[in-house]
């Protein structure tokens, strides 16, 4: 490697260091490293801004600012309380209850959107619910983000990751729905029953809140009924567009970009008063990110390590197939599973070519969906909706640090990738 790609690596250390240890604000890290990446020359502006590879992803930060917008004028009609008394009141106040609740829902939200749109809808009412129960937030989040990941894993539309993977291997709605469905609906279970032991500490039941809050009528939570009804056409009208969005050749970015500029439009608010609730901070953490890790593969260092791997096991299907699962974690873990399919998704793309493209060697997309979706449990950094959620935590008083979302993430991930390495042995080799 060059010198400028060691410097490259020595920079991104030292910003990852930072952050695990949080000596120093993710948003500065992030941003202060994003400029010396620019300054040793590891990447250029014109990388840095206009790259598809190699750059910010516009399309992320538009899909999260469009999102952010809705949820700001959402939170304005009291939806997020309607919803969390009727959450509460569903689980009997009984704090597992509520939580196995909000996980299913989270993740079934999240394989029809996507993971970082649910996060944003579904974070509001998990912090309220939490209040009104008198039980810890920041154990539902993590649970709640959890299974947003694992859920998102099941279609198309579900996880970033999959959409790149879907549109450079030319796989359907369907094609997911028939592959990673079934074995994301077994770890969304097990994620279930793991949560009973990870989060016990979190399950203290107070009687008294929990009469108080079966007691609460949920209409009596709606403050604005006209601009409920306004949003809630808007919001079906954007989910519908997230859906279609491969028939109407529109990026999901532009879908929520505009719904968001025309609910603000319709909501008669103050633009000021709903632009200051956007999470500036997580936006521009995922830009000073996404520069980083653009510089990684403009200096070729993420290319150099894929293409080795690829010599190494060309011809080996199986052997292929565990190491993107496997071997896609700690690259997923440590910069993001949205630029590390990006920038790996090629590399993939001509082990399949050089297996002939049979349709068997299709395993080999499905192993590397897999691999990144299910790491973007282990690290804060490792999937958007992580970082969108602990943002949404500091701005609510709750702070989520680096190691006590790992502590959990990186159990949870471990199991869940083993059981899907047992999943695509048994279904691609040994009962194909």
């Amino acid at each position: 490697m060059s010198i400028t790609a060691w410097l490259a690596v020595a920079v991104f250390a030292a910003v990852y260091v930072l952050i695990a240890t949080e000596k120093v604000h993710r948003v500065a890290a992030a941003l202060g490293g994003a400029v010396v990446m620019l300054l040793i020359g590891a990447t250029s502006p014109e990388h840095a801004f206009f790259s598809d590879v190699a750059g910010i992803d516009w399309n992320v930060i538009f899909l999260l600012l469009g999102m952010m917008l809705i949820v700001s004028v959402l939170k304005r009609t009291g939806l997020f309380e309607f919803v969390a008394i009727w959450a509460a009141k569903k689980s009997h106040g009984r704090p597992y209850r509520l939580m196995v609740l909000l996980i299913f829902a989270t993740a079934f939200l999240s394989a029809w959107l996507d993971n970082v749109t649910t996060v944003m809808l579904i974070a509001p009412v998990t912090i309220a619910v939490c209040t009104k129960l008198g039980v810890p937030v920041v154990p539902y989040l993590i649970a709640e983000v959890m299974a947003c990941n694992i859920g998102g894993a099941a279609t198309l539309i579900g996880d970033p990751p999959n959409i790149m993977i879907g549109s450079r291997a030319g796989l359907s709605f369907n094609d997911f729905l028939l592959h990673m469905a079934p074995i994301a609906t077994v770890l969304i279970v097990v994620f279930a029953l793991m949560a009973r032991w990870m989060f016990r500490g979190a399950f203290s039941y107070d009687p008294k809140r929990a009469a108080h809050v079966m007691a609460m009528r949920e209409r009596d939570a709606i403050t604005d009924g006209r601009l409920l009804v306004v949003s809630g056409i808007v919001v079906v009208i954007v989910m519908a567009c997230f859906v279609l969005h491969t028939t109407l050749h529109l990026e999901p970015s532009v879908v929520a970009i505009s719904g968001g500029l025309v609910l603000l439009a319709v909501s008669r608010l103050d633009a000021r008063k709903v632009a200051a609730d956007v999470e500036w901070e997580t936006l521009a953490f995922f830009a000073g990110l996404f520069v980083m890790v653009g510089a990684m593969v403009q200096t070729g260092i993420l290319t150099d390590l894929g293409q080795a791997a690829a010599r190494a096991l060309d011809g080996n299907l199986f052997g292929a197939s565990m190491a993107l699962l496997f071997g896609s974690i700690v690259p997923s873990a440590v910069i993001d599973n949205i630029p590390f399919v990006a920038s790996t998704s090629p590399i993939v793309s001509e082990i399949v070519a050089s297996s002939g493209g049979i349709e068997q060697a299709q395993v080999l997309w499905w192993s590397f969906a897999l691999g990144a979706d299910l790491a973007g449990n282990a690290t804060i950094i490792a999937s958007s909706a992580n970082v969108v959620t602990v943002g949404i935590a500091d701005r609510a008083g709750h702070h989520i640090s680096f190691w006590q979302f790992s502590r959990y993430g990186l159990v949870v991930t471990a199991v869940t990738t083993v059981l899907a390495g047992v999943y695509v042995w048994l279904r691609y080799f040994a009962l194909a």
